[in-house]
């Protein structure tokens, strides 16, 4: 089952993901669930967020690799939303 996870950072903390990316995409391909996966970007072209899309068996599944992750760890995201998916095109 796919689930979208979507994110925005706090304001500011351009550095905390900077200083977690790599962390976080060793994660992403440790982890191996991650079907297509990038940062939002602000009006200066910055990363300020995420959209990543899981394919595992159930939203548990979804929110344990979600609070796994080293973004979250790390404290970055103000707002966390995950919710079911279903492809269509692509």
């Amino acid at each position: 089952m796919r689930f979208a996870l979507m994110t925005k950072d706090k304001p500011g903390a351009l550095q905390t993901r900077m200083d977690n990316r790599a962390a976080h995409l060793d994660y992403v391909a440790e982890t191996g669930v991650v079907e297509v996966a990038g940062p939002f970007l602000d009006d200066d072209g910055q990363m300020c967020g995420s959209l990543i899309v899981l394919e595992v068996p159930d939203m548990a599944a979804a929110e344990a690799w979600a609070a796994n992750d080293p973004y979250a760890k790390a404290g970055l995201f103000e707002e966390v939303t995950l919710r079911a998916w279903k492809k269509v095109v692509g």
